[in-house]
């Protein structure tokens, strides 16, 4: 059965934050509960542009890509604050403008931790990257695992909400 001729529930769009480059993944999770990989890219910004232009390009095309898959939610990675200063600033910048660009959007977004996703696809949380990337595959039934990793990770992000987000349905519901 193709995409086109299954019917979503809840279709998510996760994205992995960055100047550089932005990952994404957009996944659909039908009533009986299968998913299915319905688009996932990066967004890439070029490093001799001016940082307000590469936060522009990356708005501009995130509500393009909202626009096209039409979400009902955004799952978007949490800062994680490691060693490197400058990098945490530049990607706090990314996900200001992310989290701009989907409240442009009129969309809902969910936020979650590194340790969150890894729990939601592989039920530990300190999971390594192969780890993750295996569960993604195997979960969307893919013949390989999405590239580049930074796509991978946004598909990761989409899975886990939409787990989390069922799995929070069957308690209240």
């Amino acid at each position: 059965m193709t995409n086109d001729a299954l019917q979503f529930e809840q279709i998510a769009l996760g994205v992995d934050p960055g100047t550089a480059i932005t990952g994404y993944g957009v996944v659909g999770r039908t009533p009986d509960d299968r998913y299915a990989l319905l688009a996932c890219g990066v967004i890439r910004t070029s490093p001799d542009q001016p940082m307000h232009l590469r936060l522009l390009e990356l708005h501009t095309d995130l509500c393009n890509i909202i626009q096209e898959f039409d979400p009902d939610v955004v799952a978007v990675e949490k800062l994680f604050f490691g060693r490197n200063v400058t990098t945490a600033i530049t990607v706090g910048q990314a996900r200001g403008v992310i989290l701009l660009a989907v409240a442009s959007q009129g969309r809902a977004v969910a936020e979650y931790t590194p340790a969150e996703i890894k729990q939601a696809l592989t039920g530990y949380g300190n999971a390594d990257k192969q780890q993750i990337q295996q569960m993604v595959k195997s979960v969307l039934g893919l013949a390989e695992i999405p590239r580049p990793d930074d796509a991978a990770d946004g598909v990761a992000i989409a899975i886990c909400h939409l787990q989390t987000a069922r799995y929070q349905s069957l308690l209240i519901g």
